[in-house]
């Protein structure tokens, strides 16, 4: 039994396909996997993942929607805006100062790709990016089989018992994506399932692991996914 997957199977069946990530210009694409559509789209997700450090999706969109009325979700826009008027765009997505300063340095990254598929290390290199933010734009912006761990991931791992307090992040991703490469061979599945699998554990997250306690109510933890720790 690999109850990782069987987790994710559980979260599908419960949530159903969460289309994501969501574009501006066409919203959640449930059952649509062929998105982002061209490089604007991709540059939409690299910037959103940006964005959404230490804040809310919700926070994200409303940022978004500000830059999408003023025609600059795309790069050229962004650099010849006002440096002000950057920042109250984006003010939604709270620590506008400090993420004006890593969508900038991002624009000068993402330039210099020319069309290109980043590596891992490479976004590392970035000021601004961490694993997370590699991570979710690889998995979501360039369609890279790299699961995105987030707050929520570790708190529902720690409270299943397959994680505590310590754990890196690195050793989460391994074990998420070992669980699933052990049960999916194809790899458009495995992608379009890594996708998925973090959209929905966002879902489940916001509903059972927002506030402390966290984990009240979780129909996962009276089932057979709990890990007991010895």
């Amino acid at each position: 039994m690999n109850k990782i997957y069987d987790m994710y199977k559980t979260l599908y069946k419960t949530y159903g396909a969460q289309g994501w990530w969501p574009i501006t210009s066409y919203g959640y694409h449930k059952g649509k996997y062929n998105f982002p559509r061209n490089t604007d789209e991709i540059f939409e997700v690299c910037l959103g993942s940006i964005l959404t450090q230490n804040t809310t999706f919700a926070s994200v969109v409303k940022s978004l929607n500000n830059l999408h009325v003023k025609n600059a979700l795309h790069v050229d826009a962004i650099e010849s805006m006002d440096i002000n008027e950057l920042k109250e765009a984006i003010r939604p997505s709270g620590y506008f100062n400090q993420k004006t300063e890593y969508i900038l340095e991002f624009i000068k990254f993402y330039k210099s790709l020319k069309g290109a598929t980043p590596t891992r290390e490479a976004l590392l290199h970035v000021k601004g990016i961490g694993e997370e933010t590699a991570d979710s734009m690889l998995l979501y912006g360039y369609n890279q089989r790299e699961f995105k761990v987030d707050a929520y991931t570790k708190r529902l791992l720690v409270e299943l018992g397959f994680a505590d307090e310590k754990t890196k992040y690195r050793d989460i991703k391994s074990l998420m994506q070992n669980s699933l490469k052990e049960c999916i061979k194809d790899e458009k599945e495995l992608l379009i399932t890594y996708q998925e699998f973090h959209a929905l554990i966002v879902e489940h997250g916001k509903r059972y692991y927002s506030k402390k306690p966290y984990g009240v109510g979780c129909f996962l933890k009276t089932t057979i996914f709990c890990n007991p720790q010895p």
